[in-house]
């Protein structure tokens, strides 16, 4: 259907798609298509319709893949039904073109939130960290990998009883187990600040590259900036990606050993979803709370109220806006010729006692244990050799 088609059609304010959705206002748009406010006649509830425009003037070929990519996130979506994450109710064609009706979730996305507060406690975070990490480890189970976390698809209720809680949405270029429609091999698809080493290299995603993207999500919330840094140039930000090396955090805090768990270079050393949720909840209730007293409930803040950021009275500056992370699709992948088993680990806070680099569950050999030591002994012998100078110098001088 052509532009022109769509206005002698009339799509905008009150149509009625479908035969059921009114439309009643843009809640927003992009390269992929628009979202609106709609309300559903026969159930009499407000939804969230997502219309795909990007087929006009494309060729027969690409609007039909575009469709199929719009009818996968439908039924990728559909296959969840999580507390925290975006319910898909229907799929409904209008003119032969596939619109989504999900639930309306009236929010704002922590890359919102961060044009208010600039960067986010570790301990709101790590509440946030444990909801969408316990829905996408429930996508996981269903086989579903998203491939594009990031602040932007990380939504938090801004208004009404559901203030505060927290939702996944966007699973347009997620995957199912099994799909062969994957699209020419070495490209990439998603938002470069965000992907893991081994995607950046043009590996396949995988669960683990979700936990990394995660971690990366939570890590730019509480550090004000993408473990990579921030860069206009997609294809310079992809190699640095590839390298596999963060910014050391800075102000991360409790978060701290998460973090680097879920950024570990090497996608074996990382742990599983629902792993990075247990370690995030231990972080936000410490190691008596309970998991059950963090789903399904509001962010809060220290001062036990949901957060400021969080409420739709505290506008949104525009001349405090951030560079704009989008998902890109295209992207030629990166040859990179290191290991990512050989990348140095994310540097944190020094562990006391230190801990031997092996993955996670296996035990430390005493080899291990004697290079995790070995910089401390090194330490030690430079200022035992320190002292004896400066030792040996004073009796020289005092000598007659």
């Amino acid at each position: 259907m052509s532009e022109q088609e769509r206005a002698e059609r009339g799509i905008g304010p009150e149509y009625l798609m479908g035969g059921r959705y009114r439309l009643r206002s843009k809640l927003g748009g992009g390269g992929m298509g628009a979202v609106w406010l709609a309300r559903d006649t026969l159930l009499h509830r407000d939804v969230a319709v997502k219309q795909v425009i990007t087929t006009a003037n494309l060729e027969p070929q690409e609007a039909q893949a575009v469709r199929e990519r719009t009818m996968r996130e439908g039924r990728n979506a559909a296959k969840l039904t999580h507390a925290h994450s975006i319910a898909m109710y229907d799929v409904a064609l209008e003119g032969g073109e596939p619109w989504l009706v999900m639930e309306f979730f009236p929010s704002r996305s922590l890359a919102q939130a961060m044009n208010i507060a600039e960067t986010l406690p570790p301990l709101e975070v790590a509440q946030i960290g444990t909801q969408v990490a316990d829905a996408l480890a429930t996508a996981h189970e269903a086989g579903i990998i998203h491939r594009d976390i990031k602040p932007g698809n990380i939504l938090v209720a801004d208004q009404g009883r559901a203030l505060g809680t927290v939702k996944i949405s966007d699973f347009g270029i997620a995957r199912a187990k099994g799909d062969t429609s994957e699209d020419d091999s070495g490209v990439i698809t998603g938002t470069p600040a965000y992907f893991s080493p081994e995607v950046a290299r043009g590996k396949d995603p995988t669960e683990a590259s979700d936990v990394y993207s995660l971690g990366s999500a939570l890590y730019t919330v509480i550090e004000g900036r993408p473990p990579f840094g921030i860069d206009s140039d997609s294809i310079a930000l992809l190699h640095r990606v590839a390298k596999g090396e963060i910014h050391a955090p800075a102000k991360t805090g409790p978060m701290t050993d998460v973090l680097l768990h879920m950024l570990e270079p090497d996608p074996a050393r990382r742990p599983t979803m629902a792993q990075a949720r247990d370690e995030l909840a231990q972080v936000a209730l410490g190691t008596h709370g309970n998991i059950d007293q963090i789903l399904g409930v509001p962010v809060y803040s220290a001062a036990g109220t949901v957060p400021m950021w969080a409420h739709r009275t505290t506008p949104v500056p525009d001349s405090r806006r951030r560079p704009t992370m989008s998902t890109l699709s295209g992207l030629p992948a990166v040859q990179h010729s290191t290991p990512l088993g050989n990348t140095p680990r994310p540097s944190g806070r020094i562990q006391w006692p230190p801990r031997p680099n092996v993955r996670p569950g296996v035990q430390p050999t005493w080899r291990d244990q004697l290079v995790a030591w070995a910089p401390v002994a090194m330490g030690v012998m430079v200022a035992i050799l320190v002292l004896a100078a400066m030792v040996a110098l004073f009796v020289l001088i005092e000598q007659p």
